[in-house]
């Protein structure tokens, strides 16, 4: 066994912090995706402490000068803890929404199970920008705590304070400082001016709400799912809250619907209209009290 791997298993912080984890069985082949940031070495740290077998992924956007070097690191770390390794590289072109379509081309070629450093910090700063973008409870619930967010519950502060301990090299993506990145801003600016306003460490507030409001959230879409949303008059006398969701279960397609959208077929619902466009070239139509999605 690699020195490194070896001396995680009697080191007072791993063990610890593995307490707070969610990774898979011991000998489950799992891949990461390892950026070379603090959040996401830790993630390769502790998923290797968890006795799982890890595979890194360094996925290189091309967007910063030696940017393939910085995969460099990540091999480094991975050899150094008996992990494999793959190296993949992404084009993207310049334009708008940079940060939504390097992400995207990022899980394209990543497995879809793949395991992701995001921490509580991560999670809060997703709460704001749903909440932003007129979010449900859905959206406010914020990043699902499961096997594929392992360290969802763990702090930045604390990955700095493991890579630090193990004296593991770290890379500074210099996008983060860009604060032409909606999600730069409000790490930057908006949760510090939270955090002296309430007094309070907003981040760890948020990451709480988001896992009550997703509590609620579940309760509500099992109690959705009884009701057919095809029945005009049973989504006519539902609880508003019900008929939403189930509406919003049955239209959906790769993204859900808008609120805009599932009001409009409310309306269907109601007689108020007798069809609605629904987007995608389609639309609800009612007749005899039946509600069906035409071309």
């Amino acid at each position: 066994m690699p020195a490194l791997a070896d001396r995680l298993k009697n080191h007072e912080l791993v063990v610890d912090t593995l307490t707070r984890c969610e990774f898979a069985p011991a000998d489950t082949a799992i891949t990461c995706a390892v950026s070379g940031g603090a959040d996401s070495m830790a993630l390769l740290v502790l998923a290797v402490a968890s006795g799982c077998a890890v595979t890194a992924v360094h996925v290189d956007h091309g967007l910063r000068p030696n940017s393939a070097d910085e995969a460099d690191v990540v091999r480094d770390l991975a050899h150094q803890l008996g992990a494999m390794f793959e190296a993949k590289s992404v084009h993207i072109e310049p334009g708008s929404n940079l940060e939504a379509r390097a992400r995207d081309a990022r899980y394209a070629v990543l497995p879809a199970d793949v395991l992701t450093g995001h921490t509580a910090d991560d999670q809060a700063e997703t709460v704001l920008i749903n909440l932003l973008r007129g979010a449900g409870l859905r959206g406010l619930s914020g990043m699902q705590p499961n096997s594929q967010h392992p360290i969802l519950k763990l702090r930045r502060s604390e990955t700095h304070e493991l890579c630090a301990a193990l004296k593991i090299k770290i890379v500074h993506d210099s996008s983060n400082d860009d604060l032409k990145f909606q999600r730069n801003r409000i790490r930057r600016d908006l949760i510090p001016l939270l955090d002296e306003i309430s007094k309070r460490d907003v981040a760890a507030l948020l990451a709480r709400q988001a896992d009550v409001l997703r509590d609620d959230a579940e309760l509500l879409d099992q109690l959705a799912s009884h009701l057919d949303p095809t029945d005009a008059v049973a989504l006519t006398n539902a609880p508003i809250a019900l008929a939403r969701r189930a509406i919003r279960a049955w239209i959906a397609t790769e993204h859900p619907p808008d609120a805009k959208t599932v009001e409009r077929v409310l309306s269907v619902a109601r007689g108020e209209v007798t069809a609605c466009d629904i987007g995608l070239n389609r639309q609800v139509r009612r007749s005899r009290q039946r509600l069906r999605i035409e071309p």
